[in-house]
């Protein structure tokens, strides 16, 4: 039930939510309070002092906006609404007294700091401080810590504002930061010094109001104001985390995550963050074909005549990998099904039946978990399927959800119920009796793909859809792959999946898929943008466009739709992945009806209309599987290593790193001799 107060702030009266603080009051009334510690996301620390604002009638101070309610102001002697005052001379000089106790340590580093132009304490200095400083002794300097691979510190520069600390124990869920000391001798550290063991540690980053905490693989590379910035979508999991991909030139300098409360929030997983070194390494960018045994550089002229003599009377079939947009999917079907061929997506193997939304995506958003009293997981990781994800699933358990988990015992950063490892569990949970209380309660059952990839996958499906009809709860299938929802949705599936779609075929269009082994004797066209194991397989490449290089619609694992934009141009003679398609289907004499990617949207909205309501989640009818016998076996995650998952992943040295350190962790530690 909300409690509405009306508050005067800066002569304007605003009504607000009794337990909104101060400083959201006046974000409200659309006034501006600075602020270092405070952030919406984040527990409330109230420690940095720079939000400072004066209560009429209060107490003769200024009072911390970020850490008093709105009910807590008392009224006017006459009954009047409280008054708050941002702007008076006694909060100027209070907020310039902060910023000048700021600035006592803080180094003059501005001109080799990464974060200048576009840090807080720059901004705030020049809006709220003042030309000089009285402190004239020594500043005081501090060791740096060493977090691991991603983030660079340099805490000297650091003001405690605390925010790293809270962002890894509540959102991540790791314990290692910390403060230690008091008064001048307080700082940030790690338990041990030790490195962050976290998938979304990239985040403090871009937490951090200052140049304390910066990016290693980004450091020294380029100035915020160089860099032309591009707003698009992450095709590392099948959230589809909101991004910007800042490019300098041809390069892709750096990816930092945009705020979208349905998706991501405002945080990104650091697979997504750091995966751009990956996009410059082991590119293919011009065409090969393989003669005498061995791929030689060719023409596009020489490929496609390759690929014309070889699909000549033969029988043809196609595969799409995880990280294909839509419309590349929609263009190769288009031309293999006028080839006669068939067409697979489900290159992991994973039982998802075809026509059937409810089944493949689910019946619920990510925003339900916000919601959630009861959420039970099925096959499934997601702190390595989708890091931000869980860090939803979080968020949830510590407002009081409970969660439970049929699958592998992993560390997820957050208490469970483990109901078990196996299908026998699953069976067990679908027979129980469940009470009219829990009914009532909004629940959620999440299916990981690793309860889908048996081949019994069906079954499990069948009985994760019985367990949601039997609590009320709302579904959700947790995809791995990006392109996959997309790939459903428009039919690019075959009955009887890869084995029916691979077999007896001649000739295999392999769109990017490179965790796949296609047998010896087919001929093998490989369109993708790395020399990964797709092309080491292939007799003829041809080299596309990454997800930053090519405009393309990915739907993500609740089916919401979204635009990938193009930030760059692909090296090379590599191309958009429709347009070689269009182009090829040209040379084979069964040209598709459309010349851009304009006309290939229009067909394709038509084909599909729910594809064009962009950032929309439609509704899907629920269509129930008929349950199966389930076989006692173990489920077994999707994922076993996060940080090598797709070929773009695989070239970047820095996920390398990553994932070496995430083994050397795993190792058990040995006794000093």
């Amino acid at each position: 039930m909300s409690d509405l107060r009306k508050v005067i702030i800066d002569g304007n009266e605003v009504e607000v939510d009794g337990a909104m603080t101060l400083l959201q009051a006046c974000e409200v009334a659309g006034i501006e309070v600075p602020r270092f510690c405070y952030h919406e996301r984040l527990t409330i620390a109230g420690n940095c002092r720079m939000c400072l604002v004066e209560v009429v009638g209060g107490p003769p101070k200024p009072a911390a906006s970020c850490a008093m309610q709105v009910r807590d102001l008392r009224p006017g002697p006459e009954g009047q609404p409280p008054e708050v005052k941002t702007t008076s001379p006694m909060v100027k000089k209070a907020r310039e007294g902060v910023m000048e106790f700021l600035l006592i340590n803080h180094p003059l580093d501005c001109p080799i700091c990464d974060q200048g132009g576009e840090c807080d304490l720059q901004d705030q200095a020049m809006a709220y401080g003042v030309d000089f400083s009285r402190f004239r002794e020594p500043k005081r300097a501090v060791d740096d810590l060493d977090l691991g691979p991603l983030v660079a510190t340099t805490m000297t520069r650091c003001i405690s504002c605390t925010r790293c600390v809270r962002f890894t124990s509540e959102v991540a869920g790791i314990k290692q930061m910390g403060q230690t000391g008091r008064g001048e001798d307080s700082e940030i550290t790690t338990y041990l010094n030790q490195t962050l063991d976290s998938e979304l540690q990239g985040n403090i980053i871009d937490l951090c109001p200052v140049g304390a905490l910066t990016s290693k693989p980004y450091a020294f590379s380029a100035r915020p104001w160089e860099l032309k910035k591009t707003e698009t979508i992450d095709v590392m999991d099948a959230l589809g985390s909101n991004i910007r991909v800042d490019t300098k030139g041809r390069e892709v300098m750096r990816i930092v995550p945009r705020n979208h409360d349905g998706v991501n929030e405002e945080w990104l997983s650091d697979k997504g963050r750091f995966i751009w070194d990956g996009l410059r390494r082991q590119r293919l960018d011009q065409p090969y074909v393989k003669k005498s045994g061995k791929l030689k550089p060719a023409s596009w002229d020489e490929a496609f005549a390759a690929i014309k003599k070889a699909v000549k009377g033969k029988k043809v079939a196609a595969i799409a990998g995880d990280l294909a947009p839509v419309e590349a999917m929609y263009a190769l079907k288009a031309l293999v099904s006028d080839l006669g061929g068939k067409v697979e997506c489900r290159v992991d193997g994973a039982k998802l039946p075809s026509g059937n939304r409810s089944a493949y995506v689910g019946t619920a958003t990510i925003e339900d978990i916000d919601s959630a009293e009861m959420i039970q997981l099925i096959g499934s990781n997601p702190r390595h399927e989708t890091p931000v994800l869980n860090a939803r699933l979080r968020k949830a358990w510590s407002r009081g959800a409970n969660i439970g988990l049929v699958g592998e015992a992993v560390d997820l950063t957050y208490d469970y119920a483990h109901v078990g490892a196996d299908r026998a569990a699953l069976d067990s949970l679908t027979k129980k009796k469940i009470s009219a209380a829990t009914k009532k309660a909004p629940s959620l059952v999440i299916v990981g793909q690793g309860a889908i990839l048996g081949a019994d996958g069906e079954a499990v499906l069948a009985a994760a859809m019985l367990l949601a009809e039997n609590s009320n709860s709302k579904l959700l299938v947790l995809h791995t792959a990006a392109s996959r929802v997309g790939g459903m949705d428009i039919g690019f599936t075959t009955k009887g999946g890869m084995e029916t779609a691979l077999k007896d075929a001649q000739v295999v269009f392999n769109l990017g898929a490179d965790e796949v082994e296609i047998a010896d004797n087919p001929f093998v066209i490989y369109q993708g943008s790395h020399g990964d194991r797709g092309a080491h397989r292939a007799d003829v490449i041809l080299p596309g466009a990454t997800y930053t290089e090519e405009s393309g619609i990915f739907v993500n694992t609740e089916g919401r739709p979204q635009m990938a934009a193009r930030a760059g141009f692909a090296p090379g003679d590599a191309k958009e992945n429709w347009a070689i398609l269009r182009a090829l289907s040209a040379e084979l004499g069964q040209t598709l009806p459309y010349d851009s990617l304009t006309q290939l949207r229009q067909t394709l909205f038509a084909e599909f209309p729910h594809l064009a309501a962009i950032d929309v989640v439609p509704a899907n009818t629920w269509k129930a599987i008929k349950p199966k016998a389930l076989k006692g076996k173990a489920f077994t995650n999707a994922i076993s290593d996060y940080f090598l998952t797709n070929p773009i992943a695989r070239a970047s040295q820095v996920m390398a790193e990553l994932s070496a350190n995430a083994k050397a962790r795993k190792e058990a530690p040995l006794a000093a001799e």
